[in-house]
């Protein structure tokens, strides 16, 4: 036989980011209570809105099963004593498995007579154990959290009703004042409180009064209503995923409207125009046949739609407002050159350590004219970078981005085309936030991608100088996601990146240039690249890379990124060969002999004192006339043909000889061809079978 158990946790509407993960999370820990206690259950439904969580268990066993073990205690001799009597070992081992010493047998365990008792457990009733279900709820962890009345005990928002019901019956728990039975709360407006019968009536008992639910069955009820308006008034409504989900978790009867604006408005940028709507007022909009957006909204009210007429003019009314603050700040921006603009960062700080952002921007100018060489950009795409680099953070002072903080860059963009900046200049003001997220969309213009790449440097030496630096997961200005990204982007385009030669460089250029503002950036150059190469670790960990090749390739703290990306990619490709472990073994066995020690000595060929040394010695020659400096499918392949003439080298030559002078001239053959081999890394430290 078995049950269905319901429980549900009633409250106070939910900020709607938190409802989705919230109910995962209490799935997630009713199933390890479930697997914990040894509770048998089929299908879980889970069920949300903003003001509940709830889940519905099938096919709950009614009781644990039966278990039967021998327990194993201590040795025959430490349990009786000379005259064969129990000793306080003995007693103390089956009063605490709640038996007495007449229960105890002994076994003969590898020659030992052990003390055991055999133990028939009775598996405790559902009925029994699920009133520990209330730990469950009371462990769910939020991002915020909240006090209500004089109670210490802190939750996502107060807590109004429980049920908690095992078919027909209710499964007693109390929580602070809060006793749980078998009645839940209808539509705060439109519904009324309504006792369950049993668990099976819950998804229907509730929608009769104006509650679904079910979050997926109230998400196609959302996209089948608006569906219908984009239908009946020949619109295209983009129906984005984020919205959708948010505006779900808003609601418990939904009902689409859509709503109009004046045409004035559409003059307005319609970035601006869909941040207003979208992020400011949970509205979708709409477009036209042709792709042109039209100067209406699609909202989603909590109730049914009685009044809606009055519903609707209350949201025009509210977004009007909205729009017309817009549509003043976009006039009065463009009042102002991008040069006036430039002029007013100087009052806007950067980090009270560091500098204004216009003293960020002068150092990012600098950064960017150095790496513009090191990438090999065109002169007109040198040109159109160092112009976007001298105003790229022009418009955090604009009245728009000032109403509309998520318009940074997008307004920069929409400004700088008004005032008759190059295109690939404008685009690259909007794509230096990029990536905005670890797996965000890159910049797609060179220009934009070295900006993006030079803004981010500086931000990192920056807060590195001061000592601002993440630790643990403390990362306040997010400077492990913007150095994800400088990798991602070196990553995507090849460039050579080796952050250990290029920091001094580009201290050395700002000191030239006066534009350090009193930052040491020579501070912690070694913990910055370190940081760097880590973020290569956590790109190649995404990749799937093998945590060997991982470990392998990142040993170098002054390795270029690219080479970095380069030597896990062509080690990867060549894992499967069949002789990838002869390879392996025969370049780490070099290493591991060379270790750390540096031979300055050039190859004296007068001391070799066998044929193999010579072949050996001639065949690095060759091949590090034409090797790369980072690695290639060439530079592997060349390693790859040393194989036997080091095989043969160590089969034939002492390397650690008696003689000082032969010793070092084996040592300088040997560093030669590991500088080669460590290009790839510390390959000594893959794994071959």
């Amino acid at each position: 036989m078995t049950h269905d158990y319901l429980i549900e946790i009633g409250l106070e509407d939910m900020p709607a980011h938190v409802v989705t993960p919230s109910l995962n999370q209490f799935h997630e820990k009713t199933v390890a209570f479930l697997k914990a206690n040894h509770l048998e259950y089929g299908r879980i439904d889970r069920y949300a809105t903003p003001r509940r969580l709830a889940l519905l268990v099938h096919d709950l066993a009614a009781k644990q099963a039966d278990v039967e073990e021998d327990v194993k205690g201590p040795a025959k001799k430490i349990a009786q004593d000379a005259d064969g009597n129990w000793t306080k070992a003995a007693i103390g081992f089956s009063r605490g498995q709640g038996m007495t010493p007449d229960d105890i047998v002994f076994k003969t365990v590898k020659g030992v007579d052990y003390v055991y008792l055999h133990k028939a457990i009775k598996g405790k009733s559902a009925a029994e154990i699920l009133p520990g279900m209330l730990d469950v709820i009371k462990s769910l962890t939020f991002p915020t959290r909240m006090k209500w009345g004089a109670y210490d005990f802190e939750y996502i928002r107060p807590i109004h009703w429980l049920v908690s019901l095992l078919d027909n019956e209710v499964v007693p728990m109390k929580l602070l004042d809060v006793e749980a039975g078998r009645v839940t709360q209808g539509h705060r407006f439109l519904g009324k409180p309504v006792s369950l019968s049993n668990p099976d009536a819950y998804v229907s008992a509730l929608k009769d009064q104006f509650v679904i639910v079910e979050p997926a069955a109230r998400k196609q009820l959302i996209r089948d209503q608006i569906k219908q308006i984009a239908t009946d008034h020949q619109w295209r409504i983009d129906l984005d995923a984020d919205l959708l989900e948010e505006v779900n978790n808003l609601v418990e009867w939904p009902t689409a409207f859509a709503g109009t604006f004046d045409k004035k408005y559409l003059a307005i940028p319609e970035a601006v125009l869909i941040t207003s709507m979208k992020d400011n007022q949970r509205y979708f909009y709409a477009r036209d046949a042709n792709g042109k957006m039209v100067n209406a909204f699609i909202g989603v009210r909590n109730g049914n739609r009685d009044h809606l007429a009055n519903v609707i003019a209350g949201n025009e009314k509210v977004l009007t407002a909205r729009l017309e603050d817009a549509a003043f700040f976009y006039d009065e921006d463009q009042k102002r050159s991008i040069a006036d603009d430039v002029e007013r960062l100087k009052a806007v700080s950067f980090h009270d350590k560091i500098s204004s952002m216009y003293d960020k921007m002068a150092r990012t100018k600098v950064i960017a004219d150095l790496l513009a060489d090191q990438f090999g950009l065109s002169d007109t795409d040198e040109a159109d970078l160092n112009r976007a680099a001298s105003i790229y953070k022009f418009d955090l002072v604009t009245s728009m981005v000032g109403e509309f903080p998520e318009l940074q860059g997008i307004m920069g963009e929409h400004y700088a085309r008004l005032a008759g900046e190059k295109p690939a200049v404008a685009q690259a003001i909007a794509e230096h936030y990029e990536p905005i997220a670890a797996d965000g969309a890159l910049p797609q213009s060179l220009v934009g991608t070295v900006l993006a790449i030079a803004d981010k440097l500086d931000s990192l030496m920056s807060f590195f100088a001061v000592d601002l630096i993440p630790s643990g997961s403390n990362d306040p200005y997010a400077l492990r996601r913007q150095a994800y990204g400088i990798v991602r982007m070196i990553a995507a385009h090849d460039w050579p990146f080796a952050l250990a030669k290029l920091q001094p460089a580009i201290a050395q250029a700002l000191a030239a240039a006066g534009k350090t503002n009193g930052l040491d950036f020579a501070a912690h150059q070694q913990a910055l690249n370190d940081f760097i190469i880590d973020r290569a670790k956590q790109l190649l960990q995404a990749e799937k890379i093998r945590h060997d090749i991982v470990d392998a390739v990142t040993v170098r703290s002054d390795a270029d990124i690219a080479g970095i990306l380069d030597a896990a990619k062509l080690l990867t490709a060549h894992a499967a060969d069949d002789d990838f472990k002869a390879v392996m073994e025969a370049l780490g066995r070099v290493l591991r002999i060379t270790g750390n020690k540096t031979v300055d000595t050039p190859v004296d060929p007068a001391k070799f004192e066998n044929a193999t040394e010579g072949q050996l010695h001639e065949a690095v020659t060759t091949t590090a006339e034409t090797f790369d400096a980072e690695p290639t499918e060439a530079d592997y392949q060349a390693l790859k043909a040393l194989v036997d003439p080091i095989n043969a080298y160590f089969d034939a030559t002492m390397v650690m000889a008696n003689d000082d002078a032969v010793r070092a001239n084996r040592l300088a053959t040997l560093q030669q061809l590991a500088q080669l081999i460590r290009q790839f890394g510390d390959v000594s430290q893959v794994i071959v079978k």
